[in-house]
This record gives C-alpha cells, sequence and structure tokens, in this order.
C-alpha cells in the first residue's frame, strides 16, 4: 500500500547511506527527501539526542564490511540535524572502529562500541555529551562489541559480541563488566521501555553456512541475568527494535541456500517479524529490502522504519494495521546502501 501524502509536521527521518558516505534527510509525513549530507566514509550508525538536537554518526571501515574491509575507522560526526550541517568530526582514537551508538539522556551520556586494538579488548567508550569529551571507556573483553543497548534507568548496558558466545553486560555507574550471559553468538539488541527484558538477535549471522542453533530473538530477564525464552523466526535476525508500545521488531536476512559460501550469501527480499513483546506472540510478517540492517520506530510507535543496505531502501510500516506505507529509496555509490536511522521530532 502506497502511503498518502501527510500533513507536514516538521518530524524528520534520518538515513545514512554506508557508500553515499551521506546522511538523508527525509520528511517524516510526506516522505519527501529534504536534504543530502555528505559525511567521512563510511558511516553506519545514528543515535539522536533530543535535548541538545544533535545527531551522531559513528564511521566504522573506510570501506567493506566485518572481517572483510579496507581498514577501521575511527571518527564520530556530531551533526546539526535542523541547520542539516556537520558540527564536528571527533577523532576516538586511539579507539578505532565505532559500531553501535545509545544514550543516557538523565546523565548526559553518549555510549560508543568499538571493537579491539592490538592493545585492548572491545569496549565502550563514555562520551560526554555537554562537552563531547571522552570520559571513560568500559572494557566487554570481546572482538566487538557491535550493537550496545542501556536499561532505561542508565544502570546496566548489554553488548552483544557476534562470534564471541556471550553478551557483556556492564555497570555503567562502575564502569565495569560484571557479567557474560551465554549466547550462541549474537547481532541486534534492545532494551524494553519498563525495563524488564532485554531483546537480542542471535545466533551470529554468518552467511556463508546454515545455522546451527535455533534462529530467533533471545529474551534476557534483566532482573535473573539469563534467556528465559526465545521468540523463534525462519531466518537469521540482524536488527531488533522495541517501539514505545511494546511492539518488538526482528528483521531477518533471507538468503538462498543454494549459492552458500559466499560472504554474504544470494540474498532475497527480507521480512521483519513484528512480536507482541508482553505476550510473545508473533503477530505477522512483512516483506522489507535485502539484508535488513537497521530498524527504528516513531516516538508514538506507530510507524516502523526498515532499512535494507543491498537495496538501499527504507521501509515505511504502520505498526497499527500491520501493513506497508511506503519504500524510500537512499543513493549510494558502492554496493552497501541504507544503514543507520533516526527519528527527530520537530523542535
Amino acid at each position: 500500500m502506497k502511503l498518502e501524502k501527510a500533513t507536514d509536521t516538521g518530524d524528520v527521518l534520518a538515513v545514512v547511506s554506508q557508500s553515499g558516505p551521506t546522511v538523508s534527510f527525509f520528511d517524516a509525513g510526506s516522505h519527501d527527501l529534504l536534504d543530502v549530507l555528505e559525511v567521512p566514509a563510511e558511516p553506519h550508525e545514528l543515535c539522536f539526542d533530543p535535548d541538545r538536537r544533535l545527531l551522531y554518526c559513528t564511521t566504522t571501515y573506510r570501506s567493506g564490511y566485518y572481517h572483510v574491509n579496507t581498514g577501521r575507522a575511527r571518527e564520530l560526526t556530531v551533526i546539526d540535524p535542523d541547520a542539516r550541517r556537520v558540527v564536528e568530526v571527533l577523532d576516538l582514537a586511539p579507539d578505532h572502529a565505532p559500531h553501535g551508538l545509545a544514550l543516557d539522556r538523565a546523565r548526559g551520556r553518549l555510549y560508543v562500541s568499538v571493537e579491539a586494538t592490538s592493545d585492548a579488548p572491545g569496549g565502550i567508550l563514555v562520551i560526554d555529551t555537554a562537552s563531547r569529551k571522552s570520559i571513560g571507556r568500559i572494557d566487554t573483553m570481546a572482538r566487538g562489541p557491535h550493537w550496545f543497548t542501556v536499561t532505561p534507568d542508565g544502570t546496566r548496558g548489554y553488548a552483544t559480541n557476534k562470534e564471541a558466545p556471550y553478551v557483556s553486560v556492564v555497570d555503567l555507574e562502575a564502569g565495569t563488566l560484571v557479567e557474560r550471559i551465554a549466547v550462541p553468538g549474537s547481532e541486534g539488541i534492545a532494551a524494553s521501555p519498563d525495563g524488564t527484558t532485554v531483546a537480542l538477535a542471535a545466533p551470529y549471522g554468518d552467511l556463508s553456512r546454515p545455522p546451527s542453533d535455533p534462529t530467533g530473538v533471545r529474551l534476557v530477564d534483566i532482573a535473573a541475568g539469563r534467556v528465559t525464552g526465545i521468540l523463534p523466526t525462519e531466518h537469521l535476525v540482524y536488527p531488533v527494535h522495541i517501539t514505545a508500545t511494546g511492539l518488538l521488531l526482528a528483521g531477518e536476512v533471507v538468503v538462498d541456500r543454494s549459492h552458500s559460501g559466499t560472504a554474504l550469501g544470494v540474498q532475497r527480499p527480507g521480512q521483519v517479524s513484528v512480536f507482541a513483546l508482553d505476550r510473545g506472540e508473533r503477530l505477522g510478517a512483512l516483506p522489507v529490502g535485502r539484508f535488513p540492517l537497521t530498524i527504528t520506530s516513531s516516538p508514538d510507535g506507530a510507524r516502523g522504519y526498515v532499512a535494507a543496505v543491498l537495496d538501499s531502501t527504507v521501509t515505511v510500516l504502520d505498526l497499527r494495521t500491520l501493513d506497508v506505507l511506503d519504500t524510500l529509496r537512499v543513493d549510494r555509490r558502492g554496493d552497501p546502501g541504507a544503514h543507520g536511522l533516526a527519528y527527530i521530532p520537530a523542535p
């Protein structure tokens, strides 16, 4: 179903093009393209700070993907999303390969996951959002991490580690690794708004062979500190997202196994499974582009947005009716396209 033009609310959707290398800004109502901003190559994820109205963008590799890249980058780009200009480019050295971003508004902290270096394991950088200075580093004791999420009270953080057989749990107040939760490798992660559950995609997304463990979303009981259930899916899950209304969205990568053995497999159009998190019930699945990598939603939970990196599209979902509303196309210069997403409410 094609979305009819909506009234302009001033809300904006920001979308990374990995090989753009750009951030595109779309009107969240009409879906008209408003502007395109060039950023350092190769951008990955976005995070919006509504208190300072700044948008953060990680630059992970010079080109390529995890395991197959031409060098690790170390930039964190600070963007004014209203003026649509670069404010500052932060150099994260000696750390490199920043991936995931998470914001603690109450404490004014931005958390950035970084890969291991020759001198240090993977970890989480702590950035003060007022000064935009690094004020700490928390080791996660894995090669990654990649995705990172923070509990609503800002006391705990959870980092996925791809090949490592655990999720790293860190005490954000003490700045230490406090626990490892056993999983068969992991991808995307999200904390529920009520602070009871962390949802994580597992197993690790090795597309060159069929997974040996059940695919789906592992549910971690925060109080118990362990996986207490699995929401099964048909295919490998990469991104997960939990909306303000308690829907869990799982982006499934669909691979043609008759052509197995290639690094990215042979991709078919992906899908997003929608679950009612409180009941553990699968409500349905919606088609999206090839290789969904990032998911976000509007603050009211009414719309979902799914970026597919191989098709360089963003699929817009009506989460009330479970319909596809529109498909946004994002320009690119190479193979990887649409990646990180951020919803930016009007000032």
